[in-house]
This record gives C-alpha cells, sequence and structure tokens, in this order.
C-alpha cells in the first residue's frame, strides 16, 4: 500500500509537469512521458537524498521535498497554451495499443510473474530460462542496497564502488524497503516499465512513419523479432527417421523444452545471436529494461523537437530542456541507452548541418540541448563508468576495437558468417528491406537513418564491454530506428501491390517469415521453469535475513546462486566470475583466499579479518567445490543455523 501510493505521488506529478512544459503534444503522448518522467524521478531523487541519508525510509520521505519543488517549477515555467485535445487521431491510437500494447503488456506481466522468483507448492524459488543466469545478481543489487550508505558497494566484492547502472535495481529497493515481496518489487516496476516501453515505440512510431497503421508493423517488427532461425530448425522437417527425431512435433519439442535450443539464440553451432528483445532482454536485463524505458522519450522528444517537419508544432525551448535532463539522467539508469542516444543525436545533427534550411538555429538547439545534458551526465560518467571501464586489464578490458560484433568471436577479423548473411539470417529480411529503403532518395528515411547509421557504425568498430555480446544493446536501439524505416518502405510496397489478388497470401508469408522465429522463443519462454532456490536454500537466506545484521560479511563460496547475497542481502567476499569478469575485476586473490580458508580454517584465520567477516556460510556447493573441514568448523564456530542445505557459522567478535 505505501509503495503504490509512493509511486503514484510521483506519477502524478510527472504527468503534471509533462502537460505544463510540452501542452501541445498529445494526450496520449502526455500520459505516456508523464508517467515515464515520474518513474525517472522516483529512481533519483530517493538516491540523491541517500547520499547524506543513506537508502532509508527517511531518505524517501524527505525526497519528496525536492519533487515538490520540481513540479511547482514546472508549474512556474509552464507553458500557457491549451493542450491539444483528444481527437480521432488519439482514438485511433487508443484502439491500436488495445489491440499491440495491452496483449504484449499481459504476456509480460505473465512472464515477469514466471520468472522473478515464482514460489511453487513446496517452497522453492523457481524462475524462468532467460533469468537463471543474472537475476541473483540483480536480487542481490535489490536486497543488499536496502538501508546502505550511497554510493553502494558491490554485494558481493565488498571494498569496490557499485560502478555498474544501478538505479532501476534501487527503484525495486524502494518497493522492497516499503514492504512489498521481493518477487513484487520486481514484478511491479518491471511490468510497468515494459507497458511503458510497447506504448512509447507505438508513439514514437506514429510520429516516425507515415501511414495510420505502419506504427503497428514498425512497433511488432522490434519486439517480435526473430529472423529465420526457424530454417535451422525445420530444414529437415519432411524428413523421415525411425526415432521420429526430423518430424515437425519432434523439432517442436526440441525447442520448447531444450535449453537454448529457440530459433533466435543459438550461438553454436547455428551463430543465431539476435535474441529476442522480450525474452531475452526485456525480461532478464533488469538495467537494460530501465534505460529503453527512458530512452525511448528521449528519441521521441528528439525527433518532436528537432525534425523539420515535427518542430514547428511540437518543438520548443522547455521539450529540448527536458530531454536534456531526461538525456543527462540516463548513465545511471542504463550506460548503453545514454551511448545510443549520444551518438543518434550525433547523426542528427550532422545531417541537418548538411541539409536543414535553417541550420544555424537548429544547431544552436542541439548545443542547448547537449549542454544541460552534459552538466548531468559528465559527473556520472567521472564518478561511476569510467572507474569501472578502466580498471579492466587486458582480454578484461573494456573498450577495445573489434569489428562486427559476435561474428568475430576473437576479435581477430575471422568471421563465422559472410557479413551481410549474419544479418540478414539473425534479423531476417527486413535487413534487406532496410538496405533497399536507405537506397531511396527520401529525405525522411535518411535522417531518421543518419541517427540510427551512427549507432551501428560505432557498434560495429568498438567493443565497450568484455563480453561482446552486450554491443547489441546499442544495436537494438538503432534497429528501433530502422524499424520504423522498413514500416514506411513496406507501406510502399503494399500500396503497389494494390489490385493483386494474392496480396493477402504475401501477407500471410510475410508474417510467419517475419513472426515465426519470435513467437516460438515466446512460446518457450512461457513453458520454462527452472529451480533457483531449494526451499532449504530459501530457508536460509530468509534466517540470514531476519537474524543477522544488515550489511555484515559473510565467507561463501562463489555461486551465482547464493541466497546469502540474493535473498538475504548480506554482502559476500566474492561473488561468481559470471557477472564480475565481465565487470572488469580479477577475482584471483578472493577466491584463493576462499578455498584456503575452508580447506584448513585454523591455518587461514587472517582470512577473516581480512575482510571482516561475520558469517561463515557453508552449503552443497562449498562442499562439492571444496574440501571443506567441517570438523574444524563445528569446533572453532557457533553454528546459528542448519538445515539439510546449509550451515551458517558466526565469527566471534574481536
Amino acid at each position: 500500500m505505501l509503495a503504490g501510493l509512493y509511486l503514484a505521488i510521483y506519477i502524478a506529478c510527472g504527468v503534471m509537469m509533462v502537460r505544463w512544459l510540452l501542452p501541445r503534444h498529445s494526450p496520449m503522448a502526455r500520459v505516456w512521458l508523464g508517467v515515464s518522467l515520474g518513474l525517472l524521478l522516483m529512481m533519483w531523487l530517493p538516491a540523491l537524498c541517500a547520499l547524506v541519508l543513506d537508502f532509508t525510509g527517511l531518505a524517501h520521505g524527505v525526497a519528496l521535498a525536492p519533487l515538490a519543488l520540481v513540479t511547482g517549477g514546472c508549474f512556474l515555467l509552464r507553458d500557457r497554451r491549451s493542450p491539444a485535445p483528444w481527437d480521432e487521431r488519439e482514438t485511433t491510437l487508443a484502439r491500436q495499443a488495445l489491440l499491440v500494447a495491452l496483449p504484449l503488456t499481459i504476456l509480460s506481466a505473465y512472464l515477469q510473474y514466471t520468472h522473478m522468483v515464482r514460489v511453487d507448492q513446496w517452497g522453492n524459488w523457481m524462475v524462468g530460462q532467460s533469468t537463471y543466469g543474472d537475476l541473483p545478481m540483480h536480487m542481490s543489487f535489490v536486497t543488499g542496497m536496502k538501508n546502505a550508505a550511497f554510493p553502494p558497494d558491490y554485494p558481493f566484492y565488498p571494498g569496490q564502488q557499485l560502478s555498474y547502472p544501478f538505479l532501476m535495481d534501487s527503484l525495486s529497493t524502494s518497493f522492497y524497503l516499503m514492504g512489498c515481496s521481493l518477487q513484487m518489487a520486481l514484478v511491479l516496476p518491471g511490468t510497468l516499465m515494459m507497458a511503458l516501453c510497447y506504448l512509447g515505440v507505438m508513439i514514437l512510431a506514429r510520429e516516425m512513419t507515415l501511414g495510420k497503421k505502419t506504427l503497428v508493423l514498425a512497433t511488432l517488427l522490434f519486439f517480435l523479432n526473430g529472423g529465420l532461425g526457424f530454417l535451422y530448425d525445420f530444414d529437415q522437417a519432411a524428413g523421415h527417421e525411425a526415432d521420429g527425431s526430423l518430424t515437425v512435433v519432434a523439432r517442436v519439442k526440441n525447442i520448447l523444452n531444450g535449453y537454448y535450443k529457440t530459433p533466435t539464440n543459438q550461438p553454436d553451432p547455428n551463430n543465431l545471436r539476435w535474441s529476442n528483445v522480450i525474452a531475452d532482454l526485456m525480461i532478464p536485463q533488469r538495467t537494460l529494461l530501465g534505460g529503453w524505458c527512458m530512452v525511448i522519450p528521449c528519441f521521441y522528444l528528439l525527433y518532436t523537437c528537432f525534425d523539420p517537419g515535427k518542430r514547428r508544432q511540437l518543438g520548443s525551448f522547455r521539450g529540448e530542456a527536458m530531454l536534456g535532463v531526461w538525456g543527462g539522467a540516463l548513465p545511471l539508469i542504463h550506460t548503453h541507452s545514454f551511448v545510443a542516444l549520444a551518438l543518434c543525436s550525433v547523426g542528427m545533427v550532422v545531417y541537418d548541418l548538411i541539409h536543414d534550411e535553417e541550420r544555424g538555429q537548429q544547431f544552436l538547439r542541439y548545443v542547448r540541448y547537449g549542454a544541460i545534458a552534459a552538466v548531468l551526465s559528465v559527473p556520472q560518467l567521472v564518478l561511476f563508468t569510467f572507474a569501472q571501464v578502466f580498471q579492466g586489464e587486458g582480454s578484461n578490458s573494456f573498450i577495445t576495437l573489434w569489428f562486427n560484433w559476435v561474428n568475430n568471436p576473437y576479435g581477430n577479423g575471422e568471421l563465422r558468417d559472410f557479413y551481410l548473411w549474419f544479418y540478414v539470417k539473425n534479423i531476417g529480411l527486413p535487413v534487406i528491406a532496410l538496405i533497399l529503403a536507405v537506397i531511396e532518395k527520401d529525405k525522411h528515411t535518411r535522417r531518421i537513418f543518419s541517427g540510427a547509421a551512427v549507432i551501428i557504425l560505432v557498434a560495429e568498430l568498438i567493443r565497450f564491454q568484455p563480453n561482446a555480446y552486450d554491443n547489441n544493446k546499442l544495436l537494438y536501439l538503432a534497429w528501433l530506428l530502422c524499424c520504423m524505416i522498413v514500416a514506411n518502405w513496406c507501406r510502399g510496397v503494399w500500396q503497389r501491390l494494390r489490385g493483386m489478388r494474392a496480396r493477402p497470401v504475401i501477407a500471410a508469408l510475410a508474417a510467419v517469415v517475419l513472426f515465426l522465429s519470435a513467437g516460438l522463443t515466446l512460446w518457450r519462454e512461457c513453458l520454462s521453469n527452472y529451480q533457483a532456490f531449494s526451499h532449504n536454500a530459501v530457508e536460509a537466506g530468509e534466517y540470514a535475513r531476519d537474524n543477522t545484521e544488515e550489511h555484515s560479511v559473510f565467507l561463501s563460496g562463489t555461486q551465482h546462486l547464493n541466497p546469502v547475497s540474493s535473498i538475504a542481502g548480506r554482502t559476500t567476499v566474492c561473488g561468481p566470475d559470471l557477472w564480475l569478469y565481465f565487470h572488469g575485476f580479477n577475482t584471483a586473490e578472493r577466491k584463493q583466499d576462499i578455498a584456503d580458508f575452508l580447506t584448513a580454517p585454523r591455518e587461514h584465520m587472517d582470512v577473516l579479518s581480512k575482510y571482516d567477516v561475520d558469517y561463515i556460510y557453508v552449503s552443497s556447493y562449498e562442499r562439492s567445490s571444496y574440501t571443506v573441514d567441517t570438523t574444524a568448523l563445528d569446533e572453532m564456530f557457533e553454528a546459528v543455523f542448519h538445515n539439510g542445505e546449509a550451515t551458517i557459522y558466526k565469527v566471534p567478535e574481536g
């Protein structure tokens, strides 16, 4: 109840701010922008207050004061023109949203429920295929930031400031702090943000595309992306074997029951890497979801404020300033989204300086927006992002020249697939449509592509993290813009086919080719069900949560499914390389210290003082991964908790 009321206050303020500052934008756009702005402020204002008051209930209460000041300031600076009314255009969009955004939101709510620690009848905590790897990390951030000092440290690498963008997870911490269960603290903001992404892309597409129905196609092309991966699954579907392994039914069962056997995600052997954005990005990658929820409004403001056909009606200094503030707030929400927005802006600046008749005034508009964004973003980049970027070494370094993304797995120029074919089979026929559309001499198309092209060029030449795959976080946002171009081109082709009796057949075949891979992937994700924490592990984690001091330090193994960090929110000496390696850390020393202590605790008591350890956690993982001297531990320390899965020992003070 308290969390819902707190959220409602921010949303109401956000909607009022947008109503006062951007009244000439359409009603649905204002509401969408307002709700998104409310979430942006709910991420940022409590975090800023936490720099002084820690991330506590008091900080959240105090944050309402700057919220009131910002809201009042927007009222004083309001645009006094009457707001744009609801019209037939809005009614059409509302109907389209009911047909597209609402079903996708319902699907997303179901996936959020099943993938975010769903509790089964035996008390085990279950997750989905796509959330099995990274969700425990986000859970540790969410639980670990409760009442923590800000800026926080890594909960599974104490002593190192958390440079990973954390505001999406701190938003869930706000819900958790106000009484929501951990599951609801993950599900509620996740579902709301996915709904805003769907509606936001439709509103963006309404401005960028040229027909009444093209916005639906653009939205489906982006969210139901899949490519031609289904050809690999069904290329021998008409064959026959005695065991039936080549039948269509057997192949579908393999997709639905296998581990990453979907047509959109088969790194080996088929080099299928263009994962479906709903199943493999928005659901499991919570930071990306927060970034997309915030960068789509930025794309909308960038387009409506600066496009020659839109700026006279929708552009204003207030819109430029809002874009600058919004863009400047992105780095600690999702750095890749910030980079994508910056690169898109560069591309459009260059295009407008060449083609815009008001290039001088247009350049000044960009300067105003860019200056505001720079003032707000540079402190985040210097204090957080750059600290992470420059701490890696060798193959663990962040920024590296790297051609053609994951099609060049070792960075040495040896491509697994022919360059164009890699993208055709991964993204599908829309890649061909994009090339054909860009060839046309159309200013509208080329201006949008100027923003996407710079993102693509940079993402194709530079690796920004040790995991080259993460460049897709840039490429997908470029593809979002490209979907607008493809939808417009398809509209033109469709109009030229008017009068052909085969036109419905062509549409049906195109729908199969475009969306079959995505459909199979989402079907599989809906069925996926994996145990993350057994009921005994949950019991151990809940004991640690309820009976140990907040932010106490545990020595445990480096498993990624660790209830001490994920459920209890306690600090562990070292987490898994599954996360830490790709965040730029060399964990060799800490892992050796853990192994030394668990193997011979009497000889390595210095490890406990080295890391200020308060408790020792020994579970089935530690017992199977190390030769744990449990006899010594039982003799030296008090066992404060024990069940069939784990034992927790308390380290005496001093």
